[in-house]
């Protein structure tokens, strides 16, 4: 027998050629051309196997790149944060047009403006007009509002121009609103002309007592359809299904809107009647431009007293302190608008709490 044939016969009586796993201290050979370590085991492991998955980082709690909030924050520090500090600082020095020029060396007086403000000037006054009439204002467009958007939510003929016209309050600007209806109650003016085909002698609307009540019509006529637009959005979400169930239920038209409509739209409503007030209360623009400067004291909102004072009686320190007022007065209902959104959040099946 030939050196050959006796390998090959060594080959096939072989452990590999019972079916047995060949069993080596050292590393076996891969298909792939790898090696499977079995230093010992007598196993064999499949190539691969041992070598763990490499996993790609993701965006968690921890590792989030919050460098990219780095150019937002300057920006928010230099617009907001910044001229809040500078005003708190003016608002301890005596600064008015002696001290303006050089500013910084004015004298510091601590809380005297602000005892000053609250004790001998009309600040609490303004404060209490511009939140009364800012308070009935947003109590009568609500209604209006509401009204508006449910005449309008289901299609009919002409629904497309209807709502166009209500827009209009809206989509002008606030010194054209109050320009138009300055001219129109001016003495002998369209509004006293319309008012004397009834044999009614309105008076004066732009001084004197009426002033107050003026104010508070226009603001009406200007901002309810904010109000329409955020009960009509709301109104959009009602789901179809729960109009059929109550059309089917027999119910009437007040059941259906205060059992169906009014929960859906209690969250917009809400955030119109807050960004409302914050704006009726620092709106400057619309009674500045509709009384003029000085205005009437029925209607020294709270802006046109720091207007006044500060570049009218040059009083800068002083103003400093009223504005900062003003920022107080307007943080309140929105903390409590924001601690009310995250307790509701908190109550939600789901929410974070």
């Amino acid at each position: 027998m030939s050196t050959d044939s006796f390998r090959e016969m060594k080959a096939m009586t072989g452990p590999a050629a019972e079916g047995q796993p060949a069993r080596s201290g050292t590393n076996a050979q891969a298909p792939d051309g790898g090696t499977s370590p079995s230093a010992g085991t007598g196993t064999i492991q499949p190539a691969g196997r041992g070598k763990k998955p490499v996993r790609r980082k993701g965006l968690s709690e921890r590792n989030r790149p919050l460098w990219m909030l780095i150019p937002g924050g300057l920006l928010m520090f230099v617009i907001i944060v910044l001229p809040l500090f500078l005003g708190i600082y003016m608002s301890a020095l005596n600064l008015d047009q002696y001290s303006l020029r050089k500013w910084v060396s004015a004298p510091f007086i601590g809380v005297g403006n602000f005892v000053e403000a609250l004790t001998d000037s009309p600040l609490l006054h303004s404060v209490w007009l511009s939140v009364s009439y800012s308070l009935i204002a947003m109590i009568v467009t609500l209604p209006l509002g509401i009204a508006a958007a449910v005449a309008t939510q289901n299609r009919f003929k002409g629904r497309a121009v209807i709502r166009s016209i209500f827009l209009i309050p809206y989509v002008l600007p606030s010194f054209v609103v109050a320009t138009v209806w300055r001219t129109m109650f001016q003495p002998n003016g369209v509004v006293d002309s319309a008012l004397g085909t009834f044999g009614m002698d309105a008076g004066l609307w732009l001084n004197g007592p009426q002033t107050y009540w003026t104010l508070i019509l226009v603001q009406i006529w200007a901002s309810w359809p904010f109000i329409y637009l955020l009960a009509l959005s709301g109104l959009q979400s009602v789901d179809h299904e729960v109009h059929e169930a109550s059309a089917l239920d027999g119910a009437l038209w007040w059941n259906k809107l205060r059992y169906v409509i009014f929960p859906y739209l209690k969250g917009p409503l809400a955030l119109a009647f807050l960004i409302g007030m914050l704006h009726h209360i620092n709106n400057f623009t619309l009674p500045f431009v509709l009384f003029g400067v000085p205005a009437p004291a029925d209607v020294e909102v709270l802006p046109i007293l720091t207007y006044v004072t500060s570049f009218q009686s040059f009083r800068f320190g002083l103003s400093a302190a009223m504005a900062f007022v003003s920022l107080v007065l307007i943080a309140i209902p929105l903390f409590i608008y924001l601690c009310a959104v995250k307790l509701d959040d908190a109550e939600t099946p789901g929410g974070k709490k």
